[in-house]
């Protein structure tokens, strides 16, 4: 008995040996130290420590220590770096395997800038350079940082940005947008059900304000039908004992002659604020140097501070956030300690290139690490969207954020910024992450999507929601849905629960609406409208049926509530602006004049607005129209 005793213990210290061999044999060493202020001693925080020419590194935390695990054992060239501040390297820092190597900095506060490169171009050879975007008449570049190269173009000296990759996987660096084309009329003999992810986004509407604002007509693929009609506040009731209910409402169309307008509105149930659950939020932050403007990165960190003043003791934010490298600013930290995230927010500094997959990947891993299934968890991604650094294009981002987000991991993509933007990337990623994509043009629109539902932000009432609509064909001879073209769902799939759909948050609503053919003569129920969903907890699978009944169309349009007529407004007006086949006869004047009398029936904010864009997109219209009439011979130079 003493000898298998004495057995086992030698087995036991033989494995312990092994296992320890086994941990510390890793070939690799750390590097430590402290950050301190060389005047007054006191520690640094924020500090950016990375070896040169890779992207290892750390950041120094409150007291201004900093620690880099998995150093290869040589020679290193090591900085610290943070803005306003002179960076300090040491060079040829020696670095053993299985050892740690202590390297303290003592940095100076500067008050000049650190000396940029000078290099001479010509107008003509920037154009056709990665990173350099020609827009209304001028020449700029994108990323970078205070201290990298400075091109004199004409003359005039502006700052180059980073990035040794094409942006977005395109050739060229600017405004990404893409045409998903427009929804045919469908003969209901054909195909009598129409089936399509639920989407309540308005990014489309917000970006078209921002143009038109700036005295710029939007691309036409930058126009979404759908995230016209969803940016109004309509007057639904919030259902109490389900997930949704459906509101319906039909007109003769005011722009479609002999067509009547169908408006379905879906309606989610609201919850109230303190009966919401705990929120882990991952902040995930771009800072590279295309967010160095005020209504970039000035506005997204006001807007987090916003967002956080929201919060209950009960929610954790944690921060990520990436240039050319990403790094964690700030581990989930308990609300509790609110200075303590004010000041982390308020050290975010644009510097370096965009390597947004890295960035997206690492606020993934701290949500994942601190996942808590009674809670939300959902990553709040502020950027302006172009990347590149590493794997640059919407399809490549989104490969590795479906596990997470059927885990329960939603993510919301809010937009930034003007000249270099990537709305195809961000609405991708809003979408596929479970969660919706938001355009901030202002402080106006950062509250409205920062502060005024920030539980419908960030708690999810219902996953994978798709409608399908089923017309009768003895009664609809043809329809078209306006919008939705990319939410486009195969008939067949409807009720196949694998299937992805969208996500509703509490109190959100969803509109659509159809054009309808009635066929000669025919009576009756139009249809049926069915939606599907799952439960966001247990992923129970329920389903309702409204009729679409025919004593729901009034006899004129005019009729219509001011709901009805300001969505049909809203359609229009955007059914123009991406020069849709089916409103090639249609003028802005005359959706203006149906504002205009909907804002003297009912004038709010929403409405004098759409009147002021809509007046500024005809004249700008009107402009571009005569400055492609030719002059008259003799009359040029």
């Amino acid at each position: 008995m003493k000898r298998l005793l004495l057995s086992g213990i030698v087995l036991v210290i033989y494995v312990l040996v092994v296992v320890t061999t086994q941990v510390f044999s890793t070939n690799t060493g750390r590097i430590k130290g402290k950050v301190i202020d060389k005047k007054t001693k006191d520690p640094v925080a924020f500090v950016v420590v990375q070896i040169k020419g890779t992207s290892m590194g750390a950041q120094a935390n409150q007291n201004g220590e900093y620690l880099i695990i998995n150093v290869p054992p040589g020679k290193h060239e090591l900085c610290a770096t943070l803005t306003g501040w002179n960076t300090v390297c040491v060079v040829e820092l020696s670095v053993n395997a299985n050892a740690t190597t202590v390297q303290d900095f003592s940095l100076e506060e500067s008050i000049v800038e650190t000396e940029a490169q000078i290099v001479v171009a010509t107008r003509d050879l920037l154009k056709a350079q990665v990173g350099v975007v020609q827009e209304y008449g001028s020449i700029h570049f994108r990323g970078g940082s205070s201290n990298e190269v400075t091109y004199v173009v004409d003359g005039s000296v502006s700052p180059a940005h980073g990035g040794n990759t094409p942006p977005n996987g395109e050739p060229v660096d600017a405004m990404f947008f893409k045409s998903y084309g427009t929804n045919p009329f469908i003969s209901t003999d054909d195909d009598h059900l129409s089936t399509f992810a639920i989407d309540c986004d308005n990014a489309s509407y917000t970006m078209t304000r921002a143009y038109l604002n700036d005295d710029n007509l939007p691309p036409e693929e930058a126009v979404r039908v759908e995230e016209f009609v969803n940016n109004f506040k309509y007057a639904y009731e919030f259902p109490h004992d389900r997930a949704f209910d459906v509101e319906m409402e039909g007109a003769p169309s005011r722009f479609g002659n002999g067509y009547q307008l169908l408006k379905i509105g879906v309606v989610g149930k609201k919850i109230r604020a303190e009966n919401r659950k705990d929120a882990n939020l991952t902040f995930v932050v771009d800072v590279s140097g295309s967010m160095d403007e005020d209504n970039r990165l000035g506005l997204v960190r006001r807007s987090l501070r916003m967002l956080v003043d929201q919060l209950t003791p009960r929610d954790k934010v944690g921060i990520v956030v990436y240039g050319s490298n990403a790094w964690v600013v700030l581990e989930p930290t308990s609300i509790r300690d609110k200075a303590q995230i004010i000041r982390a927010i308020e050290q975010l500094v644009p510097q370096g290139s965009t390597n947004a997959e890295e960035g997206i990947r690492m606020g993934y891993e701290m949500a994942n690490r601190n996942f808590n299934a009674n809670s939300i968890n959902r990553i709040i991604l502020c950027s302006d969207g172009v990347a590149n650094v590493g794997r640059t294009s919407a399809e490549e981002f989104l490969k590795f954020i479906k596990g997470y987000a059927d885990k329960g991991i939603t993510l919301s993509a809010i937009g930034f910024g003007m000249g270099n933007y990537n709305d195809v990337l961000m609405e991708k990623l809003g979408d596929k992450g479970n969660g919706h994509y938001a355009y901030v043009d202002s402080w106006e629109e950062s509250q409205r999507v920062f502060m005024e539902n920030l539980t419908g932000m960030l708690q999810v009432i219902a996953r994978d929601v798709k409608i399908q609509v089923d017309f009768d064909p003895n009664v609809v001879e043809r329809y078209r849905l306006l919008g939705y073209e990319n939410r486009d769902v195969a008939d067949d799939k409807f009720r196949d629960d694998k299937e992805d759909g969208g996500e509703i948050g509490s109190g959100h609503t969803v509109t659509a609406l159809y054009e309808i053919k009635l066929k000669d003569g025919a009576r009756g129920d139009l249809g049926t409208v069915y939606i599907r969903h799952k439960n966001p907890d247990s992923f129970e699978v329920s389903e309702i049926a409204e009729r679409i009944g025919a004593n729901m169309f009034k006899t004129s349009f005019e009729l219509g509530s001011v709901d009805f007529r300001l969505a049909a407004a809203g359609a229009e007006f955007a059914e123009i602006m991406r020069a849709s086949f089916w409103a090639k006869d249609s003028k802005l004047s005359d959706v203006l004049s149906v504002v205009r009398n909907i804002e003297q029936e009912e004038s709010n904010d929403q409405v004098i607005e759409l009147m002021n864009l809509i007046a500024k997109a005809d004249k700008l219209r009107t402009e571009k129209a005569k400055s492609l009439i030719p002059e008259p011979l003799g009359m040029g130079e």
